[in-house]
Order: C-alpha cells, then sequence, then structure tokens
C-alpha cells in the first residue's frame, strides 16, 4: 500500500487538507530516512578511504627501513589497525564522543558509550575509528628499527584508548571546551580544524617526537661503535625508494576520504558543495608542497655542492606535508591560499627535517616534520587564511574569519594558537612519563644484536627471515653474474674493434704489438679484472 493510500485510510472523513498534511508528512519522514541512509554510506565509504591509507603507511614505511627489518615494519604497521578498533571500542569512543548527545555544557572529557554501549552511530564510530588508526601509525615509522614490540603494543592502546581521544573531544565533540560545534563556543568560533591537522596529526607528530627523544637514534646514525660522535650523520637509505612512492601516492588517495569525509558531518546545508572545495583545495597544496620541496632542496644542494641533484624523498615529504598542513583549512579557503598553504608545508618540512639532524633526533621516515611541524602550521594558517564565504559555508557563521580579511579581528586566530598549546602539553604531560616507564622497565628499545642482525630475524623467527635473506642474495649474486657477463661481452667487442683497427692502419708490427700493452689500455681494464677476482 502506497503513501497516498495510508494516508486515505488515516485520514477518512477529515477532508482534503488533513489527507494533504499526512502525505507531504510521510514523504518528509521518507526523504529524511532515505537522506540518513546515505550519509552512513558515504561516511562508511569515506572511512574505508581513510582505513586504506594504512596500506599507505605500510608500503612507506618498509620502503624506509633496511632489507633487515621489513617484516617486522609490516607486522607494527598491521596491529596499527587491530589495536586502535580494540582500543577505540573500550575506551577510545566513549572518551572522545560519549553522551555528545544527551550532555549540555562543555566538559573535558566523554562518560557514555564505552564498549559501544548505548545508541551509537556506527558509521560515525567507524569513520572516526579510522581517525584514530592514523594517528598511532605516524608514531610508528619514527621508531623503526629499535623498538620492542611489546612496547608498540603499549603505547599504541594508550594513544587511542585515551590521550587522542581526549584532544578530540575538546576539539570535534558538541561538548568539547575548544570546539566551534558547542552553543557557545569559546571566543564565538571556537577552533577551527576542518579533518584534523591537530586532532590527529600534531597529536602524533609530537608522540613521535616524545618517543624517538627518549628512545634514541638508531645504530651508527650519529656515532660510530665505540660511541664516538660522526663529523657528520650517516644517513641510513631505505631498500626501496618504490615501495616509498607508492605509499605516498596512496596516502594522497586516501587524503580525499580524510578531507572530503569531514564535511559530512559539519551539518552544512550543501556538504557536497564544501567537500568539492575540500578536495580541489587538497590537490593543490599537495602539488605546491611537492614542487616547493624539491626545488628547495634542489637550490640548497646546489649551494653546498654545486651540483644540481633531484632529491626524490624530498619531494614526496613535501607532498605528504602539505596534505597534513591543508587538512585544517581545506574546507574553509580559497584556492589560491591552498597554493600559498602548500608552498610554505614544503619549506616547512625541509627547515624542520634539517633541524632533527642537528639536534640528532633520529627520525626513521621523517614523520615529525611532516605531521607534527606541518599539523602546527596547518592550524595556525587556518587562523589567517579562512575566508568569510567559505567559513559561513562549512561552520554557518562568519562572525571570526582569517585574520588576512578580519581587519584586526585575531580571535580565530588566536584560538588555533590556543589549540596548537593545548595539544602539544597534553600530550607532553600524557607521553613523556609513558614512555619513561617503558624505558625504565627495559621493554622500549631493542637488544643491541637485536637491532645489529635485524628484527625480523629477532621477531619473525629465523627460518623465515634466514630464508629471504638467501633470496636477496642469490638476487644479489645473478644480477652481479650478468654485469659481469655484460662487461666481458663489452671487453671483447672493444678487443676485436681495435684488431680491425689495427689491421686496416699501416704501422709496423712492432709498433702495433707496442699499442696493444700500452698502459692506458691496462689500467682502463683492470678494475673489471680487480671486480672478477673478487667476485
Amino acid at each position: 500500500m502506497g503513501v497516498f493510500e495510508d494516508c486515505a485510510v488515516q485520514t477518512e472523513g477529515g477532508g482534503h487538507d488533513l489527507l494533504l498534511q499526512c502525505v507531504a508528512d510521510a514523504l518528509d519522514a521518507a526523504f529524511e530516512e532515505q537522506e540518513g541512509s546515505l550519509l552512513s554510506w558515504l561516511l562508511v565509504l569515506c572511512g574505508g578511504l581513510v582505513f586504506f591509507m594504512q596500506a599507505g603507511f605500510a608500503m612507506l614505511c618498509a620502503g624506509c627501513v633496511r632489507k633487515k627489518n621489513v617484516q617486522n615494519s609490516m607486522l607494527k604497521n598491521l596491529l596499527d589497525a587491530c589495536g586502535a578498533a580494540l582500543a577505540f571500542l573500550t575506551l577510545g569512543y566513549g572518551f572522545a564522543f560519549g553522551g555528545q548527545g544527551d550532555t549540555v555544557g562543555m566538559t573535558f572529557i566523554g562518560k557514555t558509550d564505552f564498549f559501544s554501549k548505548g545508541e551509537i552511530d556506527q558509521a560515525f564510530w567507524f569513520f572516526q575509528f579510522a581517525f584514530s588508526a592514523t594517528a598511532v601509525t605516524i608514531v610508528a615509522g619514527t621508531l623503526a628499527e629499535r623498538c620492542q614490540m611489546v612496547a608498540y603494543l603499549l603505547y599504541s592502546f594508550f594513544l587511542t584508548g585515551f590521550v587522542y581521544p581526549v584532544v578530540a573531544h575538546a576539539i570535534w565533540s558538541n561538548n568539547g571546551f575548544l570546539s566551534a560545534f558547542t552553543a557557545e563556543p569559546f571566543n564565538d568560533i571556537g577552533v577551527v580544524d576542518f579533518a584534523g591537522s591537530g586532532v590527529v596529526h600534531l597529536t602524533g607528530g609530537s608522540t613521535a617526537l616524545i618517543a624517538t627523544w627518549i628512545l634514541g637514534a638508531r645504530k651508527g646514525r650519529f656515532h660510530d661503535d665505540r660511541g664516538r660522535l660522526l663529523p657528520e650523520p650517516r644517513t641510513i637509505h631505505g631498500h626501496s625508494m618504490a615501495l616509498q612512492l607508492m605509499g605516498t601516492m596512496v596516502l594522497w588517495f586516501g587524503w580525499y576520504g580524510f578531507n572530503c569525509g569531514s564535511a559530512l558531518l559539519l551539518g552544512a546545508d550543501d556538504s557536497g558543495k564544501v567537500g568539492a572545495l575540500a578536495a580541489v583545495n587538497t590537490s593543490l597544496a599537495a602539488a605546491a608542497g611537492c614542487v616547493s620541496s624539491l626545488f628547495l632542496e634542489l637550490y640548497l644542494h646546489e649551494r653546498r655542492t654545486g651540483e644540481y641533484t633531484f632529491d626524490l624523498s624530498k619531494a614526496m615529504n613535501g607532498a605528504l606535508g602539505a596534505l597534513v598542513a591543508v587538512t585544517a583549512p581545506c574546507g574553509t579557503i580559497e584556492n589560491w591560499a591552498a597554493v600559498v598553504i602548500g608552498v610554505i608545508a614544503g619549506f616547512v618540512y625541509l627547515g624542520c627535517s634539517k633541524l632533527l639532524i642537528k639536534v640528532r633526533l633520529d627520525d626513521a621516515v621523517d614523520a615529525i616534520p611532516v605531521h607534527m611541524a606541518n599539523g602546527m602550521w596547518g592550524l595556525i594558517a587556518t587562523g589567517l587564511f579562512t575566508s568569510p564565504g567559505r567559513l559561513l559555508d562549512a561552520y554557518g557563521t562568519d562572525v571570526h574569519v582569517g585574520w588576512f580579511y578580519s581587519g584586526g579581528d585575531a580571535k580565530l586566530l588566536l584560538n588555533q594558537f590556543l589549540a596548537v598549546g593545548f595539544i602539544l602539553i597534553w600530550v607532553f604531560v600524557m607521553m613523556v612519563p609513558f614512555f619513561v616507564w617503558l624505558n625504565m622497565m627495559g621493554w622500549f628499545r631493542a637488544d643491541s644484536l637485536e637491532e645489529l642482525v635485524g628484527l625480523d630475524l629477532s621477531y619473525m623467527g629465523t627460518r623465515q627471515s634466514l630464508l629471504m635473506q638467501a633470496d636477496d642474495d642469490i638476487s644479489d649474486v645473478g644480477s652481479h653474474g650478468a654485469s659481469l657477463t655484460r662487461q666481458k661481452r663489452e671487453t671483447e667487442q672493444e678487443d676485436l674493434s681495435e684488431t680491425e683497427s689495427l689491421a686496416h692502419e699501416k704501422v709496423p708490427p712492432e709498433q702495433a704489438k707496442e699499442r696493444r700493452r700500452s698502459p692506458m689500455r691496462i689500467r682502463a681494464r683492470s678494475p673489471e679484472r680487480s671486480e672478477t677476482s673478487m667476485a
């Protein structure tokens, strides 16, 4: 039975006006139900894109470490998702968003909905879980090649279950004291963090900074085998640049779920328009950050060495740093501002990366410059570049906008600085004692011998790791043999060419014989012979 027939039965004898009102109410209810269902599907889709970023982090991290640590690195990235899911179920969601629909006023932390008890929007839960897992993964890459498995599991659970949720509650919950979604926001606007430059990336990046400061650098990075300081830090190259590039592109792709999906949670009248703006700004900022970082490093390298050399890793991390920076303002800025933010993000990344080396902090994947430094820049940039029209579309207000538009009104910019300060202080107060405790218990850093032979051999099993290393050795021998064969053929071809040249040339036999024994000829071939003898 259709809507009209149902209403005709319900309003029999009530007149046409009552019938039409019944039909209108029924259609409105059906439309709202379909709209809610569509919103849930879109949240699940965008959450899936955010979760797919775990694959990007895994590839990037695996490419940045040496072969002897690849399996261990991949396992830790897999456990990110597992640990985050369990921690977010038990404690994290309740602390971050528990009871936000039932409580009036500001609260420091959520107090209900633990273990998924109560009326919970499953699509919203899944979307927020994917964000929390991202914050944990940021730390994994920084501590690669020297962190024990037990320490990784413990800090993953603590970060996802308590530290991250408090930040998310403060800035994103309806009851957070810095949230823009409360009935009475701080300074009438609250903190604008559209998709998590501060909540996700600054939280994860600052945790990574504290962890590597307490854990220490990898063996041989800044000191020799006897503990003496090296004149120049030793660069520890990852084993696969291809994996790093693939991971970067996967992360860029997943970022569209990160930024565009956040538009669905604003309650805006035209969330599609806001999401489209976020997608364009995300693309422009990443492109600008990649180019600015690449060419700035090119210029600096030429100033140091006199040679022009392109650095792919700097280009990739410049793009990632710009993606982090544009995450906070992507739905509230104009396109030109996204380009400016991306260019500056590339500079911020390079400057912070070089500063870490100067103070001898070892970040295996440069996660601190990418996520922490550019997370701060993203929050500050929001306070500078947020335009009135875009803020009105996304948040429904244009009372306090970016400093460049406000004519002296710095309330939004002040709020953004307060958010940076709150996140840094909260993470420092929580994570420093935690990592110090892990270190005192002997659960934090891997044993020196384990680090030397590789964590794959220590944690993943002798047989499996040795088989992989044997495959690598066979591959190396095969490529080396092919290289020697090619060199031998080239040498024979050179001999043949020279013989033919001498045959056509009118040269006395004694002189021709002497030319074949030329010292230049012997010196040119000696490296090949020595390499063959060494093989």
